[in-house]
């Protein structure tokens, strides 16, 4: 299949990057190419765009799609935005001028059946970003306890009915292995009141959201990263995250705030002790949100946010 990905608030993205010609950009989640493509128009012949991803399908696509810029400006990497610092580092970037994260899954990964991702049609259950990893959704559903299948849909997929589903997902595969997509989805429906299916959305999309944060580390990933990416910036630099649902926003927006107001010394005190100095300032003090005509022409853009950081390095 194809590799399709509409790039959500891509213009909104790109200016708030407020990008200079000659400088050093890394794209965190190459997917599609959608937000690299855009950064490097607003590049030089001596600027730099530095592509990140784990999944094999964006890595070929994005090279296919940026195949225009053989002239030195791109370079592609296969990896977890979360080793961002350790992957300049091996090409020899101390820094950069803007990160773009475009956090969550990509278009190409729901529609594509056999990745697992998708409650809409009957596959393996799969869910890995980076296939190059051993466990699979499948492995979690079959394996953990029903005490820790509680604590995923309740804490990743703020699931109210958590407690139902585990206790029927694991009296099913006492049965046999729930081995698809389709098994899955039907013991969350099963799992669900049926008046209360009616609103929300499909009753397996927050199942299948928990099952994939937990399999890929998508939030320990990012709470463990942005602090080392805000690092990474020059003066003046940004970071640009754009999230999908509220567990993501509210890390980006913690993280940002922390950083652009570290001191821990108490309200009481006249004068700051603690010696923590602010990294910059958060440039978006409410988050950006996709046009109504976006939404539109792309649905899976309604509940996109991002939030911008700039770097301000003092003396």
């Amino acid at each position: 299949m194809e590799f399709r990905h509409t790039s959500v608030l891509l213009n909104e993205t790109v200016e708030n990057l407020l990008i200079r010609p000659n400088g050093v950009y890394v794209d965190g989640t190459l997917g599609g190419g959608g937000h690299s493509a855009e950064i490097l128009k607003h590049l030089s012949s001596t600027g730099t765009l530095i592509g990140i991803d784990r999944d094999d399908a964006a890595i070929s696509a994005a090279g296919e799609r940026l195949r225009a810029a053989e002239d030195g400006r791109v370079h592609i990497v296969r990896g977890n935005y979360s080793e961002m610092p350790d992957i300049l580092r091996n090409m020899g970037v101390a820094s950069c001028d803007g990160i773009v994260l475009d956090l969550g899954v990509s278009s190409y990964q729901l529609d594509t059946a056999e990745r697992g991702f998708s409650y809409m049609a009957d596959a393996p259950l799969d869910m890995r970003m980076d296939r190059r990893e051993a466990r699979t959704a499948a492995d979690i559903v079959n394996g953990a306890s029903q005490k820790e299948l509680y604590r995923i849909l309740r804490d990743y997929g703020e699931e109210k009915f958590a407690a139902n589903i585990a206790k029927h997902i694991v009296a099913e595969r006492e049965k046999k292995r729930i081995e698809t997509t389709g098994e899955l989805a039907s013991i969350v429906r099963a799992s669900i009141p049926m008046k209360l299916q009616k609103t929300g959305g499909h009753p397996a999309k927050r199942t299948f959201q928990a099952l994939r944060i937990e399999l890929n580390g998508e939030l320990a990933a990012l709470s463990d990263s942005l602090d080392g990416m805000i690092s990474l910036l020059n003066n003046g630099g940004r970071i640009c995250v754009i999230t999908f649902h509220s567990l993501e926003d509210r890390i980006v927006k913690s993280v940002f705030r922390k950083n652009e107001n570290p001191c821990t010394c108490p309200p009481n005190f006249p004068v700051c002790v603690c010696g923590n100095v602010p990294m910059g300032r958060v440039v978006t003090r409410k988050p950006i949100l996709p046009s109504a005509d976006e939404i539109e022409n792309n649905s899976r853009a309604k509940s996109a946010k991002l939030r911008v950081f700039e770097r301000i390095i003092v003396g």
